[in-house]
């Protein structure tokens, strides 16, 4: 088994400060086809990435395919659940607005995502909005073959929809408490819901009437927040979450056995509430070599659990196969096989996504999907007939498979081709209105831009599918009937339509290669997927930008190579400020120097090949910056003035030229600030991510934040830190992705600038390693402190290298009290520097080292304060005491405060002061 959390899958809040704040994820579901995985969190957004980076360190590394798929953003509160549908062309979310969102693929809403920096690869609309919830939608599940869609929430209620035209059949109230979570039998029979009321309900779907009601093993469960449940491949199953034994003191998850309806067997073993189960898609064989029946079958469960452990079982076995313990850093939320049976996804609310990937050594006897298929058979239950005139198949035969070749699934469409509107009356008294726009003979319709506006999303409040939906469904595409084939698309009509995020195509048919290794082309389009007839189609000047090589700036001139050589010719031109500014009573005159002026200078842009380039000329050419991606220039600019700095990242480039100019451009070129005049030259230049900072030989810093173009804080002068001797000067300056400006001194002491007490103030000295027990100095670890995942550690690393420190301190003789006090005084220290340079892994360890070492000191009084600071005002509730942040970098305080008291409680001498918070502190969640 393979395990990972790509630290990009991530819901992030803009109202937040820092861009990297990540918040709770909610629900994640993988598409059918293994592509894309959707998750929801509670920035409101629905998010879709591609799995392939995820799965394969090389795909991620080249990003190729794109991570990040598509941002949508139709919802206005928290996302709590994502569903694709089975047909994999339909994603349904629910949110606490109270709306059932229905998601279509849509190749014109590619672009920008509206008030951010991000970029959508493929373009997903809102098809209709499901209206009728009158509190939070909690749950959502297809039923097999996306015949109906069951929507639960906190309303108590459970809706249930038409999988083909999306409108409301039945609504179930009989629930007298929260209802969390729903799931399907895969037969079709029936349908389950969980709720607060403390039971498991069961309904039939032939009259939707109650079959049983399921409470023993619920009797004493808390409160959660979700109640996910899940129906086994075999249909003989139910797990439910959030079950006990022993009056409440044993946490299991249910397993209610079909028919019979009672729950004889528990899985036990998680220390807390099981939030979350659910059943990988395939049965299991228990011997490979026997023919499938129900003596020989099982079924594999996984579990998500508040303990922030997840469990796999297989019902064989009285033992788990896997358990993963501290994952995630907060509870599970949700879980989600891939439609192989052999990569688990799981989210929880700290914001991250863990991915288990299995062998399939370790998923020993997984059956094909067909005989799943052919087992279920043996129920004997027919399915309700279809709505008159639909079908999630095209009307067409299907199309021969070829090798190599791959489609969108269909979305599910009337097969009726006449014009105008009709009404068919559909068995279980749905009304099926459908609107078909007449077609001119030999004329190609246009792809029309239909839903991204919110007054045009069709609402559940109106009969039928509406002429947006109709349209936007009406894609005639043939499928096989088995996914795993290689497919081809067939477009008779000539009607556009997208191979999920492949792209458009006019022709009479187009066949999208994949990639050598199986996975679906994302990131590119096969220009050659016209037909050969010579003539262009109405419509294919759509695709010219993606089939034709795009213009830029600068792009057709060949890449020379220009030798670094110094220019010693081109003096630099009077300060801006006059002599003023360099008065003889300067203490910093002379001290700051420009950098020396060069024939080329380059910036490598993090994460990419690409490089921004200098290049200053030595005769009376013009000076000129290159961005370079490969062997091809992107774009040039040219400059008035010597360049004597330049930088890049990822989302810009900036240049400082010699006559005190800075200019700061996009990744195409176009200026995204105005020339900044610093009144004089360059000292050193930096940046990280949304980050500029320049020093000038006047000694002023500068930094901005170049995504909202705003200065972090007023420009400051570097001679509170530099004057105080004249031998003293700066060997580094850098920026952090915070906006933290770091300067190392020649001394040994590196200082960041505090806009909130408009003060400079120590991030570490040579001083703390003189006592400290806590120095950091003799590990070798990577001095890209900037961007490192502990910064303070390789800040004190170079400190360490550069003042030569011995470990000659233990021959002076020292005080009594001196290591104590060193060590404590340089955690002290240490946990406000982590904090200015917001890296909360190395904050977490120092608070945790700061506990043990008061601890063993037994220092109550200091254990005290930092309880108290941990723990917050008693009573105190999100918008009571605005005072108080309940988190510090991100992470909870209450619960870091509940790992240091666990340090306490261990200790001789705080023990009692560790259990008397700990209970309080269980008093206080149990408020909550």
């Amino acid at each position: 088994m393979k395990f990972t959390k790509p630290s990009w899958v991530m819901h992030k809040d803009s109202a937040m400060r820092a861009d990297d704040k990540r918040v709770s994820i909610f629900s994640c579901h993988v598409h059918p086809d293994g592509s894309r995985i959707a998750t929801g969190g509670l920035d409101a957004k629905v998010r879709i990435w591609s799995t392939k980076p995820i799965l394969n360190h090389a795909s991620e590394l080249s990003g190729r395919p794109p991570k990040s798929l598509c941002t949508l953003t139709m919802h206005t509160g928290p996302v709590l659940v994502v569903r694709w549908a089975h047909s994999g062309r339909w994603l349904a979310s629910g949110s606490d607005d109270e709306i059932v969102m229905i998601w279509d693929l849509d190749p014109t809403a590619k672009g920008k995502v509206w008030g951010s920096d991000e970029v959508n690869v493929e373009g997903w609309k809102p098809l209709k909005r499901l209206v009728g919830h009158e509190s939070d939608v909690t749950d959502v599940a297809w039923s097999p073959g996306d015949r109906y869609l069951a929507s639960v929430g906190l309303d108590s209620a459970v809706l249930i929809w038409c999988g083909y035209t999306l409108e409301r059949l039945r609504k179930i109230e009989q629930h007298q408490g929260f209802v969390k979570g729903v799931c399907w039998d895969p037969v079709g029979e029936f349908l389950a819901t969980g709720s607060d009321d403390r039971s498991v309900r069961i309904w039939r779907t032939t009259d939707w009437g109650l079959e049983a009601e399921v409470r023993k093993p619920f009797d004493h469960s808390p409160g959660t927040f979700f109640r996910r449940l899940s129906w086994s491949p075999d249909g003989a199953h139910i797990t439910a979450s959030n079950a006990t034994n022993n009056e409440g003191y044993v946490f299991i998850a249910a397993v209610i056995a079909r028919n019979q309806w009672t729950a004889e067997i528990s899985l036990v073993g998680h220390e807390n509430t099981v939030e979350v189960a659910a059943y990988n898609p395939h049965i299991f064989l228990r011997d490979t070599s026997q023919s499938v029946t129900a003596h020989n079958i099982c079924s594999v469960v996984a579990l998500g659990a508040d303990d922030r452990a997840v469990s796999v079982w297989q019902t064989k076995a009285p033992r788990p196969l896997v358990v993963a313990k501290d994952v995630f850093e907060r509870q599970i939320m949700d879980l989600s096989w891939s439609a192989d049976g052999l990569t688990l996804y799981a989210v929880s609310s700290d914001g991250t996504m863990a991915v288990f990937s299995f062998d399939s050594s370790e998923m020993e006897g997984i059956a094909p999907l067909s005989a799943q298929e052919q087992y279920l058979k043996r129920f004997g239950f027919s399915p309700p007939p279809l709505p008159e005139g639909y079908s999630h198949l095209s009307a067409l035969e299907p199309a021969k498979p070829q090798p190599n070749r791959i489609t969108p699934p269909p979305s599910p469409r009337a097969q009726s081709q006449d014009f105008g509107s009709a009404a068919n009356a559909a068995p279980g008294g749905e009304q099926v209105h459908t609107l078909v726009a007449k077609r001119k003979p030999k004329k190609r319709i246009q792809p029309t831009f239909a839903g991204s506006i919110a007054s045009s999303i069709p609402s559940s409040s109106t009969n039928g599918i509406s002429a947006t939906a109709a349209r936007s469904s009406n894609i005639p595409i043939s499928v096989p009937s088995t996914s795993a084939l290689p497919l081809s698309v067939s477009q008779p009509f000539g009607t556009s339509t997208s191979s999920f995020g492949l792209g458009l195509s006019m022709g009479e048919s187009a066949d999208f290669p994949m990639d050598l290794d199986g996975e679906v082309r994302i990131s590119s389009l096969d220009t050659g997927a016209h037909n050969g007839k010579g003539k262009r189609k109405a419509g294919d000047d759509l695709d010219d930008r993606l089939a034709s090589k795009p213009r830029t700036l600068g792009g057709d001139r060949v890449r020379d190579t220009v030798p670094v050589r110094p220019l010693a010719g081109r003096a630099a031109p009077p300060p801006v400020g006059g002599a003023g500014m360099w008065a003889e009573g300067s203490v910093l005159a002379g001290r700051l120097e420009p950098p020396q002026l060069v024939t080329y200078l380059k910036a490598t842009v993090e994460g990419s090949e690409d490089v921004f380039e200098g290049r200053n000329a030595e005769g009376d050419e013009p000076n000129e910056v290159l961005y370079v991606s490969g062997k091809q220039t992107q774009w040039l600019d040219y400059l008035p003035s010597p360049i004597l700095a330049l930088t890049a990242t990822p989302t810009f480039c900036a240049v400082a030229m010699q006559d005190g100019t800075l200019t700061v451009y996009s990744h195409t070129g176009r200026r995204l600030m105005p020339p900044l005049s610093l009144g004089s030259q360059c000292c050193a230049l930096a940046s990280s991510r949304n980050m500029l900072m320049l020093l000038t030989i006047s000694g002023m810093l500068y930094v901005w934040d170049v995504k909202k173009q705003a200065a972090k804080f007023p420009p400051t002068s570097v001679s509170a830190i530099l004057g105080s001797s004249p031998n003293l000067t700066i060997i580094n300056a850098s920026v952090r992705p915070n906006g933290a400006p770091v300067i190392q001194l020649s001394d040994g002491v590196a200082h960041s600038y505090d806009s909130s007490l408009c003060v400079w103030t120590k991030l570490s000295e040579p001083w703390w390693a003189e006592g400290s027990d806590a120095w950091q100095g003799r590990q070798r670890t990577n001095n890209q402190f900037t961007r490192g995942a502990q910064p303070l550690a390789a800040l004190e690393s170079v400190i360490s290298e550069r003042t030569a420190l011995d470990d000659g301190r233990a021959e002076k003789v020292r005080p009594t009290w001196w290591s104590a006090a060193m060590t404590l005084g340089h955690l002290e220290s240490k946990l406000h520097a982590t904090k200015a340079l917001e890296s909360p892994q190395e904050y977490k360890q120092a608070l945790l080292l700061y506990a043990k070492r008061i601890a063993d000191e037994g220092f109550r009084g200091k254990a005290e304060e930092l309880v108290k600071e941990l723990f917050g005002p008693v009573y105190w509730r999100p918008g009571r005491d605005d005072a108080y942040c309940p988190t510090v970098l991100g992470m909870s305080k209450r619960d870091l405060l509940k790992e240091v008291l666990n340090i306490f409680v261990r200790s001789k001498t705080l023990a009692k002061l560790g259990q008397d918070w700990q209970d309080t502190l269980k008093k206080s969640q149990n408020d909550d």
